[in-house]
């Protein structure tokens, strides 16, 4: 322990962990919107510090020994919080160095988890000061990392899901502000794919709410806004943890139509993410007679349209995808009571993609 305090020392400019600490909350406690430039500088330095003490610099080799000690006194003297609530009072370059250790705080490891992550579970409010940080452009990106390596543990991932955050996702990745909104779409997208078995739980629960919030966002006038959700669904689909999840979906006549919908979007790259999500439905082995029925009622205007969709396109794989939807669709045999009609398959008004 004397050697690696020592290290520390040099590595913070002859300041222990819990000095520098010490001195950075000391610092933030003085900033507001009306402190000096040399108030803002100050900060700006110990934090600068704090950062090479832990991933070090082009002369100060990083330190995980440095890191988990800073971490742990940070955690003790509750510098997470403050950093959260001070953030967007601080300078540009401060700002990206409070983000990049409060990130190594929170993804530090040790045993289940790490000092970072107690500290955000017994303090969950954190969670959400970074989510309201969307709404504040200059430091949207900010709190937007730092979120993402919260949710990297399921517990707090857990968290954002089941409580009221995360309905507020469905609003933040529409914001007109295209930076703010990739960004929250990044971290949305984190907490569906990274916990499988978490999220496999969640969508099941909580389908019927879940997907009515989705399907507005696959019929968004916002063109990255469509494309990032079909490209989403398709991945969520097809993974096999959610399975049950995408028999249900696969099932519903209404997400057909819809799929069949975005099948003839004028963007291109949108009708090729909405291939894959359609091919899901017709290559179900176990479809609906709901979904047999539009396929079989549409089966014409489907095979004709599918025989030139996206012929330049050079991806084998997809191009053996699209021969076996094409011949399943053109093996399927009407039924002999349909469950639906045929007026609510492609033909059916609105929801017709193949209309002029």
């Amino acid at each position: 322990m004397a050697s690696l305090l020592k290290k520390v020392l040099h590595q913070t400019g002859s300041r222990t962990p819990q000095d520098l600490v010490s001195r950075l909350c000391l610092a933030l406690d003085k900033i507001s919107e009306s402190s000096t430039d040399k108030q803002q500088e100050d900060a700006a330095k110990l934090l600068y510090q704090m950062k090479v003490a832990i991933f070090g610099d082009g002369e100060v080799e990083p330190s995980k020994d440095n890191a988990v000690l800073i971490c742990m006194e940070m955690c003790k003297c509750g510098l997470p919080k403050l950093l959260a609530m001070k953030l967007a009072l601080l300078d540009f370059e401060a700002r990206k160095d409070a983000a990049q250790v409060c990130g190594a705080i929170f993804r530090m490891d040790s045993n289940a988890n790490g000092p970072g992550v107690r500290y955000v579970w017994e303090h969950p409010e954190i969670l959400d000061m970074l989510f309201q940080g969307y709404s504040n452009p200059a430091i949207a990106l900010n709190c937007g990392s730092m979120l993402r390596d919260c949710v990297r543990d399921e517990n707090l991932a857990r968290l954002v899901l089941e409580g009221p955050l995360f309905a507020e996702f469905f609003e933040k990745v529409e914001v007109t502000n295209f930076e703010v909104a990739s960004d929250a779409f990044a971290t949305f997208k984190d907490l569906l794919t990274r916990h499988k078995a978490l999220v496999a739980c969640f969508l099941a629960s909580n389908y019927d709410k879940f997907f009515a919030q989705y399907t507005r966002l696959l019929q968004s006038t916002n063109y990255v806004t469509r494309r990032q959700s079909l490209k989403l669904l398709g991945e969520l689909l097809l993974d096999r943890a959610n399975v049950k999840v995408m028999m249900r979906y696969v099932g519903d006549p209404a997400n057909l139509k819809l799929m069949m919908i975005l099948l003839k979007d004028s963007s291109r790259s949108i009708q090729f993410e909405a291939f894959h999500v359609f091919k899901v439905f017709v290559a179900n082995p176990n479809k609906t007679p709901a979904i047999v029925t539009i396929l079989v009622s549409n089966r014409d205007k489907l095979l004709k349209y599918l025989g030139d969709f996206h012929t330049d396109k050079d991806d084998e794989q997809f191009k053996e995808e699209k021969a076996v939807i094409i011949k399943e669709i053109s093996l399927l045999q009407p039924l002999e009571r349909p469950s639906v009609s045929a007026d609510e398959g492609l033909d059916a008004g609105p929801f017709s993609p193949m209309s002029p």
